[in-house]
């Protein structure tokens, strides 16, 4: 029998949008993979941190998430950069179909390149802050 067939674009996206919830890896793996509840329960974990850590500040109690959206946009990077045989024998050997990425993964990477490196400076940014000046610039 066949398997589905696995879009690497689709998984880019998944990566790139819905990666700190583990979308992609849901995607790929199935619902045993690990790291995907990995991913997923970050989430409920640092709400649950910033709705009772009082008197810490939220980038030290939203941390497993903060490192979770950007674990996933070097997911998300990895993911489009394999090249399409690579990516046919990982995940469609099975499924009759060759990958065959074009433009829209080019331009995903692009804006999963800058929205990363753009939550990552901001994250040290705010670090930074906190750990030299105690949070007085914001």
């Amino acid at each position: 029998m066949a398997t589905p067939h696995k879009n690497k674009t689709l998984a880019t996206f998944l990566a790139s949008i819905f990666g700190s919830l583990g979308v992609h890896r849901f995607y790929l793996y199935g619902s045993k993979d690990f790291w995907a509840w990995a991913h997923f329960l970050t989430a409920p974990i640092s709400i649950l941190m910033v709705a009772f850590g009082t008197g810490y500040p939220i980038l030290f109690l939203a941390s497993l998430f903060i490192f979770s959206v950007l674990a996933s946009f070097i997911e998300a990077l990895v993911i489009g950069l394999t090249l399409d045989d690579k990516w046919d024998a990982l995940h469609n050997n099975d499924s009759g179909q060759q990958s065959n990425s074009g433009w829209p993964l080019a331009v995903l990477l692009v804006f999963t390149v800058g929205v990363g490196a753009v939550a990552l400076i901001a994250m040290m940014a705010r670090t930074f802050d906190l750990l030299y000046t105690g949070g007085a610039y914001g």
